[in-house]
């Protein structure tokens, strides 16, 4: 049985991300962040411009992989559409529904544990990516916290939205180190991930109960 049409299409979009950040970390490992330009990179990587900024805001992002192609609309919706919050309490679900979103957004990154690897060093001797970093992290978290306020029914601000996600945001933080550098070259198992993730959610709770 032949793969249908849109399975072809995701699959060659995967390749083109991962050709577009391998190369870029190549580039990047070899010249030096501001040793060569995105012309160059799309010559390298077989792809041209425009294809590059459909998958890449900037150079920096195609170095550490942050791509463009996800749409979390539908996500986002899901998620605000499980909330069961009552007058002054928050829903049942919330914690591991939020699990559930850090899950997701590790599963896409799709990372071996050698890339990771590469990446902490390019970083490393780049100090403009820490910028980068640091700037689409704070920009995760104040949507999630965004979501957890929407969903939730609390005001903007509001100090139990910003600590569920800081914690549970270095628990993921926790569990992917742990991750990367527990599975040599392999995928870590985002089954395992997942478990590791719910775990320590758990255990939180048992802390504070």
């Amino acid at each position: 049985m032949t793969e249908s049409a849109p399975n072809l299409r995701e699959q060659r979009k995967q390749e083109t991300l991962r050709r577009l950040a391998e190369t870029a970390r190549e580039l990047t490992a070899a010249r030096g962040l501001h040793g060569f330009t995105i012309e160059e990179l799309c010559e390298a990587a077989g792809v041209s411009r425009r294809t590059f900024f459909n998958y890449f805001a900037a150079k920096e992002d195609a170095v550490l992989g942050f791509t463009l192609l996800h749409d979390d609309g539908e996500r986002d919706e899901d998620f605000l559409a499980r909330g069961t919050a009552t007058d002054g309490g928050l829903s049942a679900t919330l914690v591991d529904d939020l699990v559930a979103l850090f899950v997701e957004r590790w599963q896409r990154m799709a990372l071996t544990a050698s890339e990771a690897e590469r990446v902490f060093r390019i970083v490393e001797q780049e100090p403009r990516l820490h910028n980068r970093i640091f700037q689409v992290m704070r920009e995760a978290e104040q949507a999630m916290i965004s979501l957890v306020e929407r969903r939730e029914g609390l005001p903007p601000g509001d100090v139990r939205a910003q600590t569920l996600v800081h914690v549970v945001g270095t628990l993921n933080r926790l569990v992917a180190e742990e991750s990367l550098g527990a599975h040599g070259d392999d995928l870590p198992s985002i089954d395992r991930f997942r478990g590791q993730m719910r775990e320590r959610a758990q255990i939180v709770r048992d802390l504070f109960t």
